[in-house]
């Protein structure tokens, strides 16, 4: 069965923010965009189970955030750079260039 990933016109700019907005899945973008191509899903640090790894990479794919292929027994992703520049322009270096949120107990 071929993975799921949506044509550039049927990509939801609500779907788009939503996958950004896990800190699990953010991190992944934010790693993909500082490589600059393409990466295998197990070269990214997350510190989270297997089955919710599957689960994150799911929701980002099927935004239209990333796209994956396979690479022999592994399981390359990259970010949709194009597609989602020209159907959302500066969408993605808006979310990438916002401050990270620390955790500050003073605050």
């Amino acid at each position: 069965m071929a993975t799921y990933h949506p044509h550039r016109d049927q990509l939801l700019v609500e779907d788009v923010l939503a996958a950004l907005g896990h800190p699990v899945r953010i991190g992944i973008v934010r790693e993909l965009a500082a490589s600059e191509g393409e990466r295998t899903c197990g070269s990214l640090s997350m510190d989270v189970t297997k089955a919710t790894a599957t689960f994150h990479w799911r929701v980002l794919r099927e935004a239209g955030v990333t796209r994956e292929h396979k690479i022999g027994r592994y399981k390359a992703v990259e970010l949709r750079l194009e597609d989602l520049d020209a159907r959302f322009p500066g969408l993605l270096a808006a979310v990438l260039g916002a401050t990270v949120p620390t955790l500050d107990p003073t605050a």
